[in-house]
């Protein structure tokens, strides 16, 4: 397997990660990309698969892949740049696997930069394993996107006018943390082990925001036999408040959510589950708990008349 590696010195193939990106064949040859220890601030789009890329520090602290775009930002022609290109990371590829570094979007309060993305994946067999991605307001995309945006201009991006195919990602042992539908799309994911804390809510009521967030808002296609598993993971929060933080909304109407043997704080409201004023996702929607407990080891019920309590 080729290897190339990316660092601060000349010792290093490349200094940018953009560099190395632009220097791969156009072939299904494996690559393994290594990146060591620093703060590499690039607007990145990986568009060829086969590719595993490690962050090569001790900690995926060491290797942080950052940018500040936000939706709010003016672009040239006087339109806001949308949710769609605010991402530090884009993945438009498959079977890669990304482990061991920091995806961040330092843009800041959401309250004044809206959404920002840090990692916006769309592809099948893509494997995250020990990584952390940062931002406040819609962190991870899982695309693809919906069949059709809410209102004109919603989708403006990269995929818009693209098919939608659906993809299968995995997360294992990761760090995700955000406020506002910080785990959002429509792909069949799986997350395993995981830490999800919930950040408050910026602007001028701060902490006086209820609800302070939700954690996911699956757009799962109608049909589609699987939304988001989460497995064994730990929803955190060192700030916001008790139960003020929802475990998932619907953002279409079929979405579905499942929580196995997961354990929330005492931030997770007991409600669990929002409609997002839909009431038609009340029939439509999957949101589930399965052996999940609360952190003083309390059963986990949710008290949302659409959720379901799996044996």
């Amino acid at each position: 397997m080729k290897e190339i590696t990316i660092g601060k010195t000349s010792e290093y193939d490349f200094n940018t990660v953009n560099e190395a990106l632009a220097s791969l064949p156009n072939s299904e040859e494996q690559i393994h990309i290594k990146i060591y220890p620093g703060k590499y601030y690039e607007k990145i789009e990986i568009k060829r698969g086969s590719l595993i890329i490690e962050g090569c520090g001790d900690d995926p602290k060491d290797v942080d892949l950052t940018f500040d775009d936000y939706a709010r930002a003016d672009m040239p022609d006087g339109s806001k740049r949308g949710t769609f290109r605010s991402y530090s990371v884009f993945i438009d590829a498959s079977h890669i696997t990304m482990k061991n570094l920091t995806i961040s979007n330092t843009s800041g309060d959401e309250s004044k930069a809206w959404q920002a993305i840090a990692l916006y994946a769309d592809g099948d067999d893509l494997n995250f394993e020990n990584i952390r991605l940062l931002s406040r307001q819609d962190t991870l995309f899982t695309g693809p996107l919906p069949p059709k945006e809410a209102q004109p201009g919603g989708f403006i991006g990269p995929k818009q006018f693209d098919p939608r195919i659906n993809g299968h990602h995995r997360y294992t042992n990761c760090y995700i943390c955000g406020n506002v539908d910080f785990i959002f799309g429509s792909a069949t994911a799986v997350f395993e082990e995981c830490t999800i804390e919930s950040v408050p809510r910026g602007g001028e009521k701060g902490l006086e925001n209820d609800p302070q967030g939700y954690c996911t808002a699956p757009s799962t296609p109608e049909g589609q036999d699987e939304g988001y598993t989460f497995n064994r993971c730990s929803f955190v929060s060192r700030e916001c408040p008790p139960k003020s933080v929802y475990l998932g909304r619907p953002w279409r109407e079929f979405a579905k959510s499942v929580f196995i043997e997961c354990t929330f704080g005492p931030h997770i409201k007991d409600e669990g589950f929002h409609d997002w004023n839909k009431e038609i996702a009340h029939k439509t929607s999957f949101f589930a708990v399965k052996d999940c407990l609360r952190d003083d080891g309390s059963a986990y019920i949710p008290t949302a008349d659409f959720a379901h309590v799996l044996n």
